[in-house]
Formats: structure tokens, sequence, C-alpha cells
């Protein structure tokens, strides 16, 4: 029998996108797929999961949290 390897891709229910401009730059928060809000800092992030009943533990963890264009220290342009 042949094995294909494929790596184990994560699919979140959390995706923090890319900082977007304005004053002050922002990151959009989806949720299941779904556009939730904006959020400013890290715990903008966590009140948008807790409303939606998450609890996040670990930020870092690929499972729980997907962070497009950066990680959860990046709320500036470069």
């Amino acid at each position: 029998m042949t094995e294909i390897a494929s790596p184990y891709i994560a699919h979140p229910r959390i995706q923090v996108l890319g900082v977007q401009p304005g004053t002050p730059p922002f990151r959009i928060v989806e949720i299941d797929g779904e556009v939730v809000g904006e959020a400013k800092a890290v715990t903008d992030v966590l009140e948008a999961a807790a409303a939606f009943g998450i609890t996040v533990h670990d930020l870092d963890d690929p499972e729980v949290v997907r962070w497009v264009g950066g990680d959860k220290f990046t709320w500036h342009r470069h």
C-alpha cells in the first residue's frame, strides 16, 4: 500500500487577518468563516472569541487561531 505524505493544515475557528490602514490600524477578525469585527489589540481578539463561546488558552496554537500577515504582536504596518 502506498501512503501519500501530506502536511496537516489546521482549520481553526478564529482567523485574524493582516493589518489594515486606519487610525489606529486594525485587523479583521473572522470566526467560523464570518467577519465578526475589528481588533486593535489582542484583547479584542479574545473578547470576540468569548462572545462566540470560544475560550482561548494559547494564542500561539495554530489549532485555535490563525494569524495572517503577522502574529499576535503585529498591530502596525511596516
